[in-house]
């Protein structure tokens, strides 16, 4: 589809962005700003969406989002659906999410075993990788009767409140520690979260002690969880397979073992073929 200038409306093509004048670099960034805004929008509303509300949403005049629009439209990012008299995601968009996820997918042979072992022991499997500051999603598998934390590879996972993120938390120094928890205020997910700094870097503890993270409905009611660091990844990875909080009391010790079978050939899978970076 070739992208095209929206007309309709009225809009002024030359409207202004709403930056004062004589502040062009204010002005590039208020106007990137609002373009970052518009496109967040409508992925979050959906294929159709029209100007009118979009504009509604962001509390923008209606010229300046017709020119916005327009310029995603240009640059690919959005595409203007006439049947639906509206906007959508464009294609360059998956591009982007391409450049986030090549580097951190884990090869085929990798792939296949984190398979075997969620077939082997009826629980979801998840990777995790320390990204910059912080813990994403590289890989999962998961089904409707052993779901996960997250299915999407690229999704920043809860670090102190996932197994996965809390064995890679334990492995950091305390400068690393603080940038990748950042210095608000822990996110309570359930009543379970640890949200006390003090409580987690003794839980922190604990995972250094023992080498295995748990989690027990501290990122969702009713799933609780186990997570090993991979050794011989190239960069700071995890492992963690993910059961029902009623699963987990009976199956503790069968699904640690499991794990602990399983990171070896999933380290040596990684450091032969991976394009996982940080």
């Amino acid at each position: 589809m070739t992208p095209r200038t929206p007309s309709e409306g009225g809009a002024d093509p030359g409207a202004d962005s709403g930056a004062a004048p004589g502040t062009d670099s204010g002005a590039g960034s208020g106007a990137l700003h609002r373009a970052l805004r518009v496109l967040e929008a409508v992925a979050d509303a959906g294929d159709g969406v029209s100007a009118k509300a979009l504009a509604r949403r962001l509390d923008l005049p209606l010229p300046s989002c017709y020119r916005l629009l327009g310029s995603l439209v240009e640059q690919g990012y959005l595409v203007r659906l006439h049947a639906a008299r509206g906007y959508g995601l464009g294609y360059r968009v998956v591009d982007l999410y391409r450049g986030l996820t090549g580097p951190i997918v884990p090869p085929p042979a990798a792939r296949d075993l984190l398979a075997d072992l969620h077939v082997r022991v009826g629980a979801a499997a998840v990777l995790g990788v320390l990204r910059c500051d912080d813990v994403v999603v590289a890989h999962t598998e998961t089904c409707p009767a052993h779901p996960g934390p997250a299915d999407v590879a690229g999704e920043r996972l809860p670090a102190h409140a996932t197994a996965a993120g809390k064995a890679l938390l334990a492995g950091l120094d305390p400068g690393a520690l603080a940038d990748v928890l950042g210095t608000g205020p822990l996110d309570a997910l359930t009543p379970h979260t640890l949200t006390d700094r003090r409580l987690l870097g003794r839980d922190l503890l604990r995972v250094r002690s023992a080498g295995v993270a748990v989690e027990v409905e501290e990122q969702a009611r009713g799933r609780a969880g186990l997570a090993l660091t991979v050794p011989g990844a190239p960069h700071a990875t995890a492992l963690a397979v993910v059961v029902s909080r009623a699963d987990f009391a009976s199956r503790r010790w069968e699904l640690e073992g499991a794990l602990r079978d399983a990171v070896e050939p999933l380290g040596r899978a990684l450091a032969h073929g991976t394009r996982m970076t940080r």
